[in-house]
């Protein structure tokens, strides 16, 4: 192998533990794409290199997180794609029977973002329509993805937040709604068909509609599956994975103290009660 694909290989592993040595330390870091050339493909290797040094720590990966995949952000953030990037055990937190606050200490600069989760019963291939997908999923619930940011005041581009993890921080899950397979229709219409009222310490904060999310979190699933299908290098989905499907609302700083709760309309889930440490 030549010189050049060498010296992809060594930026990829020194940005991968420049994200990971910021991650440990919580501390911010310039944006990488401000220092080094990175595109798209160059980025998720780095994100591969940081979720296998994690994986060696003794993390597992339990799924994904797509993010981005509300267009009503998209501007916000000047981010107009949607990314995914792992969910490990370590980041994932039940919340039924929680006993105390959440803390935010290990996470920087963190904002909440209301979510609907799929778990994966089978695994779900490339050119799968919705009804197919549908099929694939054993289990829906909503949650809080915690999205934090390395780099300072939430700028940076697409690259650099795919290289970051996703930007995903922790992954708050309510109970999860078992699917017979006689109710698969029906749901697969109310996920398309549902809104999320965001409040914070009781006051309404925002509300979103399901197509925000790519029009519905199974499309935004699709997505998902076609992306990874797309990259020779990227793991496909497997059965027992959980996919959260990205913020239905816009994304809201938090801060310990505050107490964030969520109402569902249109979907048999019930809303989400959290107060941060």
């Amino acid at each position: 192998m030549g010189h050049g694909y060498t010296r992809a290989m060594s930026n990829t592993a020194r940005l991968a533990d420049d994200v990971l040595s910021a991650l440990s330390s919580r501390r911010q870091i310039a944006p990488l794409t401000s220092t080094v050339g990175l595109d798209v493909a160059q980025a998720y290797r780095v994100s591969r290199a940081v979720t296998a040094r994690r994986v060696a720590h003794g993390e597992v990966v339990v799924g994904r997180k797509i993010g981005f995949t509300n267009r009503t952000i998209w501007d916000e953030y000047g981010v107009h794609k949607p990314i995914y990037g792992p969910v490990y055990d370590s980041t994932l937190r039940e919340v039924e029977g929680m006993i105390g606050g959440v803390s935010l200490a290990a996470l920087v600069e963190p904002r909440i973002e209301p979510e609907i989760v799929l778990g994966l019963s089978s695994a779900p291939e490339a050119g799968m329509d919705a009804t197919a997908l549908m099929d694939c999923i054993g289990w829906v619930a909503h949650g809080f993805e915690i999205v934090q940011s390395l780099f300072p005041g939430w700028v940076f581009k697409v690259e650099d937040c795919i290289a970051a993890f996703g930007l995903h921080g922790a992954l708050l899950l309510g109970p999860r709604r078992l699917l017979g397979d006689h109710e698969r229709a029906d749901w697969l219409v109310r996920l398309g068909d549902f809104s999320v009222h965001l409040s914070r310490d009781g006051l309404d904060v925002d509300v979103g509609h399901a197509s925000n999310v790519l029009d519905g979190p199974v499309h935004a699933l699709r997505h998902l599956v076609e992306t990874l299908a797309a990259d020779a290098d990227a793991s496909p989905l497997r059965a027992g994975e959980m996919i959260t499907t990205g913020t239905v609302t816009r994304a809201f700083p938090i801060l310990p103290g505050e107490r964030w709760t969520t109402r569902l309309v249109g979907l048999d889930l019930p809303g989400m009660d959290v107060t941060f440490a």
